[in-house]
């Protein structure tokens, strides 16, 4: 056995009795090579360790267990001499390797019961000789490779840990002896769900954070840094960076187009990375099917059902995108990168043609690898002009399907590019800095966005002016984040004064004095002065429909906002039909999922239970919270305004069945839409 076995063994338990129970069955010839047992994974997932807890668990059931490291033929060889020289030292010591290891073969044939490990199998064909001369034991082979093992042995692929398994195993390591605290517990469920819940890089963030005291947050944010560095662990030859190193030397070997397309994978997203996307790179498409398929055979990457598609482990894409550059390539930086920025260039699909809107299936295959590498930008690196226009042409299309909250990666990106390239005041800094703030705004991180909206405003003043139309529209957003913190004694003074200002500059019925009439409106209808609020919303949307038609989409927030300014006035038979229509319309303009639609929704189904009708209200508040959930997340503020109408509406119709009808607690909202930025 190449170690003791270590007290940390989490999980695994349906593995090892699967294990178990096909080494053991069977005593034919046939059976002989179903005795043998050959378990394939990620280097790091946890192979030999199973192997070695297997062996110590089952060690009375034989005669002899023997550990041997198989990465080629010479070191089997080797093991097998070890073999001898462990049950005849005397004679062994007088022979040499070769002699020593067929002494060994013939003594395991006259000896059965024993069982053979052979650890990091490199090609599966090494083991034939072995397999078909001993047959009195069982055999058990650990190996990076998923293929080649049809004609020797089954196979049984070793995936990771569930994440409660994981977490308990990173506990166990790094606060051994102790019982975490629950902030500790939960820190440790992140780290493992950040780690993807692979065993090695478990077991080494575990043993990091129990010898330095590292704070498991920050061991997390430095992620990157710290998985090369790790070298005084028990095994430092089993670090992840090491251990991938053994693959990648391997596949280059065999297939160096196959390495570059890993390191261009290390930049993408994990998940569905489409072979379309990495066509380019390859000399033919059959270059493409070998170089993905030798990434495949050594766990590398995995093939998804229609093997159109790819995955690679997160943790792989961490290491790769960190690691040094080789000793023979000193100016390397970060390897695969320009690749990865050239591939999604390419996949960028055309702009719409015309009012109809794009088919969202292309940019919802691409959008993943678009916003991981924007998140993945080396440090001291900024985006070339194609990269960030591609980022822009992403962030639109966001903008488009109302996900602005999901726009704050690229936006940051295409900032840190304007200021190091064109500097601080250029207007293209200046605008992607309001539409930073603006994605901040959206995703509900208002103490981000209101400082940002602020500098905006005060750069723009002194750059453009304090008339400018986009001197302006900083001016209202800023007014509108306000107004969003509750903050309406600076909200509403900014809305007139603005509002004002678009008058005097652009006109009464200019799209932009419009939104701005309607936000003030909203501000003085928040403060609870409707007398002046639904006038100027009647107004709004009078000229709305005139202007933009009665389909756009400022027009369904006009219509949205009048009915809930008719709602809050107590006028339910005026506010419920004009949300119906809203919706209605809505949803056949902007789709099901867009967050307008959301909110329009939410405030029916807000009308309907003030209206006490529970009946209708409660459905729509269901879909409404599980549609909110998917496309917006479970910590959004809408999604908690959700939750809770939801949760006040069960409340009121449980004690209605009761027959104690309750005075209804105050829902949250009725929300508005937000004003184009």
């Amino acid at each position: 056995m190449p170690e003791s076995v270590s007290g940390v063994f989490v999980g695994r338990e349906q593995e090892l009795a699967d294990l178990r129970g096909m080494l053991a069955g069977g005593g034919s010839a046939a059976v002989v090579q179903s005795r043998v047992r050959a378990i394939h994974g990620l280097g790091g997932v946890g192979k030999s360790t199973l192997a070695l807890h297997y062996a110590d668990r089952y060690r009375s059931m034989y005669t002899l267990v023997w550990w041997i490291t198989a990465e080629s033929p010479e070191l089997i060889v080797t093991g097998l001499a070890g073999l001898a020289m462990g049950v005849c030292p005397q004679w062994a010591g007088a022979v040499d390797p070769d002699e020593r290891a067929a002494w060994a073969i013939l003594w395991l044939q006259a000896h059965p019961g024993w069982l053979l490990i052979f650890d990091n199998v490199e090609d599966p064909t090494h083991l034939r000789p072995y397999l078909g001369t001993l047959a009195g034991g069982h055999h058990l082979a650990t190996s990076r490779k998923a293929t080649g093992w049809h004609t020797l042995a089954p196979t049984m692929a070793l995936g990771l840990l569930p994440l409660d398994e994981a977490t308990d195993l990173l506990c166990a390591i790094a606060f051994p002896n102790l019982t975490p605290t629950d902030e500790q517990k939960k820190q440790t469920r992140r780290l493992a769900e950040d780690l993807g819940c692979l065993p090695l890089a478990l077991e080494q963030a575990g043993a990091y954070a129990y010898r330095t005291g590292i704070n498991l947050d920050t061991y997390s944010r430095s992620l990157g840094l710290v998985l090369d560095e790790d070298r005084d662990v028990v095994h430092p030859e089993r670090t992840i960076a090491r251990i991938w190193e053994k693959t990648l030397t391997a596949i280059t070997r065999r297939n160096p187009l196959a390495v570059s397309l890993l390191h261009t994978m290390a930049w993408l997203a994990p998940n569905n990375i489409p072979r379309t996307l990495l066509a380019h790179l390859a000399p033919s498409p059959i270059a493409l099917d070998n170089a993905l398929g030798d990434l495949h055979a050594y766990n590398m990457i995995a093939f998804a059902d229609d093997r159109q598609g790819a995955s690679i482990h997160r943790l792989v894409q961490t290491v790769l995108r960190t690691r040094s550059p080789a000793e023979s390539e000193p100016d390397a930086h970060a390897p695969g990168r320009s690749e990865a920025e050239q591939a999604v260039r390419q996949a960028l699909p055309d702009p719409p043609d015309g009012p109809q809107p794009e088919p969202p299936a292309p940019w919802e295959r691409l959008l993943p690898h678009v916003l991981a590498l924007a998140e993945s930008t080396p440090p001291d690196t900024i985006a070339s002009a194609d990269t960030a226009n591609a980022y822009y042409q992403a962030a639109q299309y966001l903008h488009r399907q109302g996900r602005e909250a999901h726009t704050i990666t690229l936006f940051t990106a295409i900032l840190t590019r304007c200021e190091q390239v064109r500097g601080d005041t250029h207007p293209s800094t200046l605008a992607s800095r309001n539409n930073l703030a603006y994605a901040y705004r959206a995703a509900g991180d208002l103490g981000r966005a209101i400082p940002l909206f602020e500098a905006t405003l005060t750069q723009y003043e002194q750059t453009l002016g304090g008339t400018h139309p986009d001197t302006l529209s900083s001016r209202n957003n800023l007014a509108y984040a306000y107004r969003a913190a509750g903050d309406l004694g600076r909200a509403i003074p900014l809305f007139e004064a603005t509002l004002t200002q678009y008058e005097q500059t652009l006109g009464g019925t200019h799209p932009d004095t419009l939104s701005s009439r309607n936000n003030l409106a909203g501000a003085y209808g928040e403060a609870g002065d409707l007398e002046r609020a639904i006038p100027l919303y009647e107004a709004t949307l009078t000229q709305r429909v005139q202007v933009l038609g009665d389909n756009h989409p400022a027009t369904l927030a006009s219509r949205n906002n009048l009915a809930l300014a008719y709602q809050s006035a107590g006028d339910l038979g005026r506010a419920i039909p004009l949300l119906e229509a809203t919706v209605a319309q809505v949803e056949r303009v902007l789709g099901d999922t867009h967050h307008n639609t959301l909110t329009s929704r939410n405030n029916l189904a807000l009308a309907y239970r003030a209206a006490g009708d529970l009946g209708r209200a409660i459905p729509l508040l269901k879909a409404t919270v599980a549609q909110v959930e998917r496309v917006l997340g479970d910590n959004h503020p809408a999604t908690l305004a959700s939750r809770n109408n939801l949760a006040l509406a069960l409340r009121e119709a449980e004690a209605v069945q009761q027959g104690n009808p309750a005075t209804p607690a105050t829902a949250t909202g009725p929300q508005q839409p937000p004003p184009a930025a």
